[in-house]
């Protein structure tokens, strides 16, 4: 039998698993389904929305650790959960004021809920259980990839356009699941006992692009076909495996140890920077910004579908690489002060992804890729500083 704070890990990831599946599916498909819109009461843009959820989380997480401490990790995540709830209902029978409405008020949740799992994580966590319990934890809540993007993929399959009675359909089971993971928040048991911000502007970007804008560029791409709405959920299954395989093999199989952990973040960059150049050659230009139609301009490469699948596996393989080393940091270095710590990670994390949903509509694809390219290479140098100045502290004896 395991203990409690083994539970507790599983139980939260399981919590997590739900309310990403209804969650992640929602951003994926969101712009898509705002574009196939088309009533007098809704004039909204998924982009935007979730620009709106990023900036409000990012300002949000300078308070959520307080509120953490005052009413608890647990019941945090559950009024957390209730907030996802309302949002993805909103789809049901959206309207454009309840639409940004909710937007601001899951940007709360997310703050309050990322925040109270890091705490809630490292409260049940010790120094050679860490890096075993954020692979378990990453592993359950990329599962969310999986199961949500294929109920999209078998829901649209052969499908051109999406109807109202699908839309209904879809997000009542979005809606349903994501009670259910906040309902588990409540069987949650009681456990028994600055250069590092800078690693996160790179995963800010990346989680824009892969949960939000490359399944729309899949989605828009005029060469794919009638098929092209469904290759979106398969993309999304596709990622949840590169996520589910890298935080297995990064979190649970390897131990714990520094030269690993810098090694994994370098195979995290190369990973994507060929995931990158692969989408560049692979997928139009113009797919990012096709808003009323499908793409106009040709890519270098005649669009492949299995070049698409394959750069969504590595996208989520390379997320994997950054997250599970970045959580693993972070609890290590900030035992006793894990609330702020995974605030201001949230913080610097959200920025970006806000600042990326918001130009996704106006920036070119080659432009977008340049961006996080950059990014990405000074976001892996910033981890083997920190990584570096933990070295040389744990090394400096004490008087």
């Amino acid at each position: 039998m395991c203990d409690i704070r083994t539970y507790n890990v599983v139980i939260l990831g399981i919590g997590f698993l739900f309310i990403f599946t209804a969650f992640t599916t929602c951003g994926n498909i969101e712009q898509t389904v705002v574009k196939s819109l088309d009533n007098a009461t809704f004039t909204g843009s998924g982009y935007h929305s979730l620009g709106i959820i990023y900036g409000i989380f990012s300002f949000a997480n300078l308070l959520a650790p307080p509120v953490v401490t005052v009413i608890g990790p647990r019941f945090t995540m559950f009024f957390s959960g209730i907030l996802y709830s309302g949002y993805i209902a909103v789809f049901i029978n959206p309207w454009t004021w309840s639409f940004y409405f909710t937007s601001v008020l899951i940007g709360i949740g997310a703050a309050l809920l990322w925040t109270a799992q890091g705490h809630f994580l490292v409260e049940n966590s010790d120094a050679s259980t860490i890096n075993r319990n954020t692979g378990l934890f990453w592993a359950l809540l990329q599962c969310s990839m999986l199961f949500g993007n294929l109920y999209v993929y078998l829901d649209w399959k052969g499908k051109s356009e999406i109807s109202d009675g699908d839309r209904r359909i879809m997000f009542i089971a979005l809606l349903v699941t994501s009670v259910i993971g906040t309902l588990s928040f409540l069987i949650l048991r009681r456990s028994q006992q600055l250069e590092d911000e800078y690693c996160s502007l790179f995963p800010g970007l990346e989680l824009s692009f892969y949960s939000g804008v490359y399944g729309t560029c899949i989605g828009a791409t005029s060469q794919f076909g009638d098929g092209a709405k469904a290759l979106i959920g398969i993309s999304g299954i596709v990622v949840g495996f590169g996520e589910i395989i890298g935080g297995g093999l990064f979190g649970l199989i390897l131990k714990n140890n520094r030269f690993r952990r810098t090694s994994v973040v370098f195979l995290g960059m190369v990973v994507h920077f060929v995931a990158f150049y692969l989408i560049f050659l692979n997928i139009p230009d113009d797919a990012p910004v096709a808003f009323k139609s499908s793409t106009q301009e040709k890519p270098y490469l005649s669009p492949s579908v299995s070049i698409a699948m394959l750069c969504s596996f590595l996208l989520g393989l390379g997320d994997s690489c950054f997250n599970t080393q970045l959580y693993s940091i972070l609890g290590r270095v900030y035992t006793e002060q894990s609330a702020p710590a995974f605030a201001i990670f949230k913080f610097i994390q959200s920025i970006f992804a806000a600042v990326a949903f918001f130009y996704s509509g106006y920036l070119l694809l080659t432009w977008q890729l340049m961006i996080m390219v950059i990014l990405g290479f000074i976001g892996t140098l910033c981890f083997f500083m920190v990584e570096r100045m933990q070295n040389v502290s744990a090394d400096l004896p004490e008087y």
